[in-house]
């Protein structure tokens, strides 16, 4: 044993094998001569019944005099229970970004990731869930380790994806398909929050202890305010006119006519289903919307127009695809195609959605009459023990629709706040007491 001084580290000279000098002045400390003639200094200890090995590092990034002092930093961890050298194996096989958003997609399909209401998450949201997280977060933090990710880097990679620093145009598995990925705020928000989610999910897993996606300042989401005047509601009637003369868009315009008549959302209408449908009750009530078991209220020109597809239709969804057992699958290019060169080409079926929301409350409906029409959380009726609707739901949705089905036709109204209409109201009076006591 000698003491390791630069004079004898420097005289060690390479030999057929590895071999070893031990400090004589500090236990443990050591330096080992490798065969190749590179010499690194270490720490020689015991953890149970295991003698373990820790390197410092490499001689001449690191002189005697430094390896000694972290020699002893390191001694005295360990003479505390620590165990250096299993702390650095742990840390090199520390989950990355890459891996831990695999784990949760994992989970994702096979249900176990709860969203809205404890529920698992829709397969729509599952696809863009995984977008995300393939098109934004892999290519930007994919290979780092989530232990070392900081509040500062989660800043980082939403500016850059604001930027469109993940900007692409892929071809994608559907015939002639392509998914363009532009990035933006609104792209940057969503994708910042799923990536908190994904870190929740590490905390739960015992990966992490705390989430760096907390209290980041986000950009807010832009408020959709665009809705149909009431002479787009006539170019719109127009525009479903003249395609319904073509036999393929038939299915396309009735579902077009639907949605715009319930503010439904566009995938609860293709999905729907004939035990959904309850024309005895006025209502629709649906199973699967993103607010979970919803009973929505319909208007008269809705019930009728069911009732007339109920001639036609006898299988499971009210729109069935050309497979059996299958939804209408053709409705996004249909709708592309109907409105594409139109005048209403920046319309979207959300917004024939918003459009229902904004003419009821023209007509002067309340909000929460309006949310449990259209199927918000905070008006939704999701009782399934409810077998009756309030009347005055029912009342409300034959306006809004009939208002609606009469812009459709052409039509163009001169008042709209019937509720204050006195006379309206008198006649609308009598005609029920006169039916009721007849």
């Amino acid at each position: 044993m000698v003491k390791l001084t630069k004079r004898t580290v420097d005289a060690a000279k390479a030999e057929a094998k590895d071999y070893f000098l031990w400090d004589d002045e500090l236990p443990g400390f050591g330096l080992r001569v490798f065969a190749s003639g590179k010499r690194s200094y270490l720490v020689q200890y015991r953890a149970g019944r295991r003698s373990r090995r820790y390197t410092i590092g490499l001689h001449g990034i690191w002189t005697p005099e430094t390896a000694r002092q972290e020699a002893k930093v390191q001694l005295g961890r360990i003479a505390a229970g620590d165990n250096p050298a299993e702390e650095r194996q742990l840390d090199h096989k520390a989950i990355t970004i890459k891996e831990l958003c695999a784990l949760y997609v994992a989970d994702l399909n096979a249900g176990l990731i709860l969203g809205k209401g404890g529920r698992p998450k829709k397969s729509t949201t599952i696809v863009t869930d995984t977008g995300r997280i393939e098109r934004h977060i892999i290519p930007l933090v994919g290979s780092w380790r989530v232990k070392d990710l900081t509040k500062a880097d989660v800043n980082k990679l939403m500016k850059d994806i604001i930027a469109g620093k993940t900007r692409v145009s892929v071809k994608t598995k559907k015939l002639r398909g392509r998914a363009v990925v532009r990035g933006g705020p609104g792209t940057a928000t969503r994708t910042i929050g799923l990536l908190g989610g994904i870190l929740t999910y590490a905390i739960d897993a015992g990966i992490i202890d705390s989430n760096p996606t907390h209290g980041l300042k986000k950009p807010k989401y832009a408020v959709r305010t665009r809705r149909l005047t009431e002479a787009e509601y006539r170019t719109l009637g127009n525009m479903l006119r003249e395609a319904a003369k073509t036999e393929k868009y038939a299915m396309t315009v009735e579902i077009i006519r639907l949605i715009a008549l319930t503010g439904c959302r566009r995938s609860e209408i293709i999905g729907l289903k004939w035990e959904e449908v309850d024309l005895g009750s006025s209502c629709l009530r649906l199973t699967d919307s993103k607010e979970g078991d919803s009973v929505r209220p319909i208007g008269l020109p809705v019930v009728e127009c069911l009732e007339e597809r109920g001639k036609k239709e006898v299988e499971c969804y009210v729109f069935p695809g050309e497979r059996n057992g299958a939804a209408f699958g053709s409705f996004p290019n249909h709708w592309e195609q109907i409105f594409r060169k139109s005048a209403l080409a920046d319309v979207t079926p959300h917004v024939l959605r918003h459009s229902f929301a904004s003419i009821a409350n023209d007509l002067g409906f309340t909000e929460i009459t309006i949310a449990a029409l259209v199927g918000h959380s905070k008006g939704t009726i999701t009782s399934k023990y409810i077998h009756t609707l309030d009347t005055a739901l029912i009342m409300a949705a034959d306006t809004i629709s009939g208002y609606i089905q009469g812009l459709l036709d052409g039509i163009e109204f001169k008042q709209m706040a019937y509720a204050l209409d006195k006379t309206s109201r008198k006649s609308a009076l009598d005609r029920f007491l006169t039916k009721a006591a007849a």
